[in-house]
């Protein structure tokens, strides 16, 4: 098990924001920094249909139709069907995520998690993406933040459903791995104790970052080690915050998190130390992580993504935020 082999490198491209995520992006800026991903040299993209009602996987489809399908990995989600019935963005429930992708198409999204549903949204993500096989496929948000008091239920759908789906689907080389993308730690940690069917790694968002990373240090990292499965960091810079914007947990951040973040900043200047590079070198520097899959819409941030993880963090830094309790005591720091 496990994905690290699998993976390019240990920078990925979330492209959550090329689904219209908090603001409406001219097809010419999500163009561009996708090339800019690939001529950076990024090779691992993740996307979704959640993202704008299937605006990302169009978007992303199109750029990297005229490159090499053999010199990327990609990665998909499954839960959730795009239909061509349209309604509006800002009426649906989101759960915890109420508006996020207000700006993105108006097609309806259905929740549906069932092996049926499964086949053909990986069929329609195709069609999307514009390619002909997918390499990894999450199954995305059975979690609860998106259903709430339900979340059980629908985990167990997801279970019989979409899981054995691409278990079987794995098997037989139609993809090469699948697991979970969701933000919460307690689905990972339930599917780390089924017998059947096992996944090959999770795709954790916002759960391991710098703001954020007590509860997966307690049980699931030590349990996704322990049986050779890999973690994908999503969100490492917490839908924001982390990297100069207004958000955290994809909502206005609150005031606490702001004036932690301040702190933060405040050693890293003092140290030399962009935000940025402190924010993703924390999250690869668990040994279950795999890859860290931050997001952009601007192209210049590409190139601070790559010139953050070359930067050269003092052993000092990562004593001074362990000294002031703005990481935990047991948290892996980055070796030089």
């Amino acid at each position: 098990m496990g994905i690290k082999s699998l993976l390019p490198g240990p920078l990925g491209f979330g492209t959550a924001p090329l689904g219209n995520m908090f603001r409406s992006i001219p097809d010419e800026e999500a163009t561009a920094t996708v090339e800019a991903a690939w001529n950076q040299g990024i090779r691992y993209f993740d996307t979704a249909p959640f993202y704008g009602a299937g605006l990302s996987e169009l978007r992303l489809g199109e750029v990297l139709a005229d490159r090499p399908r053999d010199e990327y990995v990609l990665s998909t989600k499954v839960g959730r069907v795009i239909l061509d019935e349209l309604e509006d963005p800002a009426d649906r429930d989101l759960g915890e995520k109420g508006g996020l992708f207000e700006h993105g198409r108006a097609n309806k999204m259905v929740d549906l998690y069932t092996a049926d549903a499964t086949l053909r949204s990986i069929e329609d993500s195709l069609e999307r993406l514009r390619t002909d096989r997918l390499d990894i496929v999450w199954v995305h948000d059975v979690a609860q933040d998106f259903h709430g008091d339900d979340w059980l239920a629908v985990y167990e759908t997801a279970r019989t459903g979409a899981f054995r789906v691409l278990q079987n689907l794995r098997d037989e080389g139609v993809i090469k791995a699948w697991g979970l993308g969701v933000n919460r730690v307690e689905p990972i940690e339930l599917t780390l104790d089924l017998d059947e069917p096992k996944p090959d790694a999770f795709l954790l968002a916002g759960r391991y970052t710098l703001l954020d990373h007590n509860r997966s240090l307690q049980r699931l990292l030590p349990a996704a080690t322990a049986q050779d499965i890999d973690m994908v960091v999503g969100g490492p810079y917490s839908s924001g915050i982390l990297a100069g914007g207004r958000h955290f947990e994809y909502q206005k951040a609150p005031a606490d998190i702001i004036a932690k973040v301040e702190r933060i900043k405040a050693l890293a200047a003092g140290h030399g130390v962009s935000i940025k590079a402190a924010a993703l070198q924390f999250a690869l520097a668990h040994p279950a992580t795999a890859a860290v899959v931050p997001g952009a819409t601007r192209p210049s941030r590409i190139a601070e993504d790559v010139a953050a993880l070359k930067e050269t963090v003092p052993a000092a830094f990562w004593t001074a935020l362990r000294d002031e309790r703005l990481i935990a005591a047991d948290a892996p720091a980055p070796t030089a």
